[in-house]
Order: C-alpha cells, then sequence, then structure tokens
C-alpha cells in the first residue's frame, strides 16, 4: 500500500508549508507588537505565536500520550520572545513530528491508536496527523488576521 506513504508525505509537506509561512509571518512583527491584543478576551500576538510555534512538539507529545502535568510544563516553556525562537522552537517540532511519522509502519499510521489525556477515545496517527496539520492552519489564520489588524500588507500570496 504505497498510497499510505503518499498521503502521510502528502500531510508532511503541507504542514511543512504552515511552519515555513507561519515562520515568514512571525518575521513581520515588529517587538513592540507582540503585547497586541485585539480584544480584551483573545490573546495577545506573543500568546498566540506562542501557541502555534508549540503545536507540533506539543501536539506530538499528545499524540504520544503524554500526561497532563508533562503537556503543561511543555506548554509552560515561554521563553520565547521574538521571531526568530519562535521559529527554531517550531521547525524543531516538526522535525521531531516528521521522523516520528515517517518512523511507524504503514500498519501502525493506519490503525494505531493513541488517546489523549482529555478524552474518552483514542484516535489512529493517521487521524492525529490530520488534526495537528489543520490545528497549525487554524491559528495560523488567527496569525494573519493579527497582522492585518496591526496594518501589515499580509496578503494571500504570504500563505503559499
Amino acid at each position: 500500500m504505497p498510497e499510505v506513504s503518499v498521503v502521510r508525505d502528502l500531510l508532511l509537506e503541507e504542514l511543512q508549508t504552515g511552519v515555513r509561512t507561519t515562520k515568514k509571518l512571525l518575521d513581520r512583527v515588529e517587538p513592540e507588537q507582540w503585547s497586541y491584543r485585539p480584544k480584551e478576551n483573545m490573546s495577545s500576538l506573543l500568546e498566540l505565536a506562542r501557541h502555534l510555534a508549540q503545536i507540533p512538539l506539543v501536539d506530538l507529545a499528545i499524540l504520544r500520550e503524554r500526561n497532563e502535568q508533562e503537556v503543561k510544563a511543555l506548554e509552560k516553556e515561554t521563553s520565547f520572545d521574538t521571531s526568530e525562537e519562535l521559529g527554531s522552537l517550531m521547525d524543531r517540532g516538526f522535525r521531531e513530528l516528521n521522523d516520528y511519522m515517517k518512523a511507524l509502519s504503514r500498519e501502525d499510521f493506519l490503525h494505531k491508536r493513541t488517546r489523549p489525556f482529555y478524552a474518552d477515545h483514542a484516535l489512529p496517527q493517521a487521524q492525529w496527523l490530520t488534526e495537528i496539520v489543520t490545528h497549525v492552519f487554524h491559528h495560523r489564520a488567527q496569525l494573519f488576521n493579527y497582522l492585518k489588524q496591526l496594518g501589515h500588507p499580509v496578503n494571500m500570496f504570504d500563505l503559499y
């Protein structure tokens, strides 16, 4: 079933696009803009950027069935304050997730189920990868909108 590897590789390629374009968007942020918060009840730009940069690494920990305390400890690593640091973190997470997914057998990619600490059901690794891709793109869209609101000249070409 070589099709399984093709689908896995396409999902990883799409995730890599999300990482690459997120880094380009982060590079547009000026230091004084990190505290920007569109509304009182929303994340600041820095909080959003930290969460987005952590997704590959944190979601990998979740799919590997790390417990809540371990995941929260990863999420609390908030010493990342520049676009360079955030981009490096996201790259590292992507590399680790990529290595994990490519090391899985086709059978494990399709059928191995792992359960996150916050749910009562397990998901196959292929579904986890899909979830991680959509998670990154969801928050990348938020980042794009924050930059628009700050007056940055971002457009659809920044997303490809």
